[in-house]
């Protein structure tokens, strides 16, 4: 008779299997109570993968073997399922075996267990084996169980009442790995989806080729470095496994809005992206008219020396202005000067020339950065559309929030600091330093370490960004 205390222990074990998340622990936790229930000396639980059977723990209390509880290989051939071996017979039938006695049984090869009794000294007698099968009807693995024992330890057959409770175990186990299996897919095709999409951005334009990349990389050495400082105890924040995940997604995707940005925008590598071109050939043709006037008198030598002389300022500003990183006042008085030629009431430079060419800082005028600025909504409005389920629902949330400020001056909500994530805030700083450190922007070069952290502690200074991300991140990459 099956004892009370097993099916206590079996719903015991159903709970213990339904809340356990680590698949190790679970499958510790299945051979162990099996063995327990129906007091056997040893036991082996085999995954089915792909037509094999593939040892994934081992125990024998009498030898003191315990062999992949924690996860480390066992260095064993899998078994070929065929119907000779009694573990995948069980399997390929979906069907519990009961063994009195496999050194006079003839049903089954036997050879492998005689094999190993040889080598180590065992004796292999009773056995029972069950297959694991979830509620797919599928068979997920194999539970063999050695050597039923009594109250004096004398090796025994297992007690046939023993079969249905241990299959029932086995099954519940069966389900418990298959629900880790789908959650495990639901991950992996939540990060082959974010890996397709990061290719996509990074590769729509040769200027944010390992942008994303860095980014989450970023990320992931802040999270890494306050983890290693709370373990220490001088940082109270933490960030668990999910947490850190549901981070570095969210930095893989921060900019899948950039994919609607036009790439004139996006490449926009001058002031004037080719316009320099239009400028010259305009004024070199200013330049041969006002050469025929004075060869044909209407204006004299003098005049066209000026003139002349005009249109290699008005050039040489072009080149120095289309390409600076900032306009400083000499350049911008120089700028409002050549802006004033003309020739015979044409101007040198059209209105969009000189707009363009007026832009403070950067390349992009007000109205492109409008457009590159609308990349964060549209993020938002593309992952919107996508189902994020528990385990990374905040993803899209920190890869929206990459350009809001402290102090609400950021874009696109203007939140202010006590409505920005810790998460947001570190993407905000690992987005900012790869600007600055980036060697493949169109409109600027890369600013050496110190000088791109020096204005980084500026931001942190004005409220812009947290203070305390910058030095970890500081700290963390390489020198």
């Amino acid at each position: 008779m099956v004892k009370e205390d097993n099916y206590q222990a079996i719903l015991e074990i159903g709970i213990a299997l339904s809340a356990e998340r680590d698949r190790n622990k679970l499958f510790d936790l299945i051979i162990t109570k099996s063995m327990e229930i129906t007091n056997c000396d040893a036991a082996t639980l085999y995954l089915y993968d792909n037509n094999y059977l593939r040892f994934k723990i081992m125990k024998t209390l009498s030898m003191g073997v315990d062999k992949g509880s924690n996860g480390e290989e066992i260095e064993l051939p899998p078994v070929e399922l065929n119907e000779e071996n009694i573990c995948a017979y069980s399997a390929i039938h979906k069907e519990t075996l009961n063994i009195s006695d496999v050194q006079i049984s003839d049903r089954f090869d036997f050879s492998g267990p005689k094999r190993y009794d040889k080598m180590t000294g065992y004796h292999t007698r009773s056995m029972m084996v069950i297959p694991l099968i979830d509620c797919d009807d599928e068979v997920v693995g194999v539970l063999q169980l050695i050597n039923a024992l009594d109250t004096h330890k004398n090796i025994i057959p297992f007690d046939v009442t023993y079969e249905r409770l241990i299959y029932a175990l086995g099954s519940l186990t069966a389900i418990a790995v298959s629900n880790m299996r789908y959650h495990q897919e639901l991950k992996d095709q939540m990060w082959s989806f974010t890996e397709a999409m990061a290719t996509a951005i990074d590769e729509r334009t040769p200027y944010n080729a390992t942008h994303t990349r860095k980014v989450a990389l970023y990320c992931s050495k802040i999270v890494d470095y306050i983890n290693e400082l709370h373990e220490k105890g001088e940082e109270d924040d933490f960030f668990s496994e999910n947490r850190k995940e549901q981070l570095v997604m969210g930095a893989f995707l921060h900019d899948i809005g950039k994919m609607a940005v036009p790439l004139e925008v996006m490449n926009k590598a001058t002031r004037l992206n080719g316009k320099e071109k239009e400028i010259e050939a305009r004024l070199n043709m200013f330049k041969l008219r006002a050469k025929i006037m004075m060869l044909e008198k209407t204006k004299d030598t003098s005049w066209y020396e000026d003139f002349e002389e005009k249109v290699g300022q008005a050039l040489k500003v072009v080149q120095n202005a289309n390409t600076a990183g900032f306009l400083n006042d000499d350049l911008r008085e120089e700028m409002e000067k050549v802006f004033s030629y003309e020739l015979l009431g044409e101007p040198f430079f059209t209105e969009d020339e000189k707009h363009c060419l007026s832009i403070v800082k950067g390349t992009l005028t007000e109205e492109e950065r409008k457009i590159m600025e609308s990349h964060v909504v549209i993020t938002d409005h593309i992952l919107s559309k996508v189902h994020f389920n528990k385990s990374f629902k905040n993803a899209p949330v920190f890869a929206a929030q990459h350009h809001e400020c402290l102090n609400g001056k950021g874009y696109p909500k203007g939140l202010k600091a006590d409505e920005i994530p810790t998460e947001s805030r570190i993407m905000a700083v690992a987005d900012i330093c790869d600007a600055l450190l980036a060697t493949d922007r169109p409109y600027k070069k890369p600013l050496p370490r110190e000088k791109a952290f020096e204005i980084m502690r500026d931001m942190a200074n004005e409220g812009r960004i947290e203070r305390k991300y910058v030095e970890y991140l500081y700290n963390c990459i390489d020198q």
